[in-house]
């Protein structure tokens, strides 16, 4: 009896401080929120709701080159500080992103991101390993972009987030 091929599987943790109150900080990590930090490549396609929101079941996608990622918000509680998202690249890989927020004190936010990775399949295991070894330094490319956003110069407004 064959056992089952070895699928990689990491999760890294990374954290920073932001200089905003918890709720400024919270709506920038919905998929909407992003768009004012996360880069030209961040183009999320919602599937549901309609209209597009960032809100707890929310079903989106995201290309990437030829390829296109499944991503599902399983939560999204902005007062709590408690963002989750299941992204799905089909017969590759799978990424739990775990985002939690505590306020350190009335102007300031605390940023934990825990990404879990799992290859799909054998041929996926080397690039799941890679980007668990890249997930661990992000927080200052994270900080720094989210500061751009937050700041007044950036012209940029943080998305609105309906109810």
């Amino acid at each position: 009896m064959n056992s089952p091929p070895q699928l990689a599987h990491v999760s890294t943790t990374f954290r920073f401080q932001l200089a905003a109150p918890l709720a400024r900080v919270a709506p920038l990590f919905g998929p909407e929120g992003e768009r004012c930090w996360a880069g030209k490549d961040w183009d999320p396609h919602f599937l549901y709701p309609q209209p597009a929101r960032d809100s707890q079941g929310a079903v989106f996608t995201v290309q990437h080159g030829p390829r296109t990622s499944f991503w599902v918000n399983t939560a999204f509680d902005l007062a709590a500080g408690r963002l989750q998202y299941v992204a799905v690249l089909p017969d590759a890989f799978l990424n739990v992103i775990d985002v939690r927020l505590n306020p350190i004190d009335a102007t300031h936010t605390a940023v934990e991101v825990t990404y879990t990775r799992t290859a799909l399949n054998p041929a996926a295991n080397e690039d799941v390993t890679a980007m668990g070894t890249a997930d661990r330094d992000k927080g200052p490319h994270w900080q720094t972009m989210i500061e751009a956003c937050l700041s007044p110069q950036s012209g940029q407004a943080p998305a609105k987030n309906q109810p």
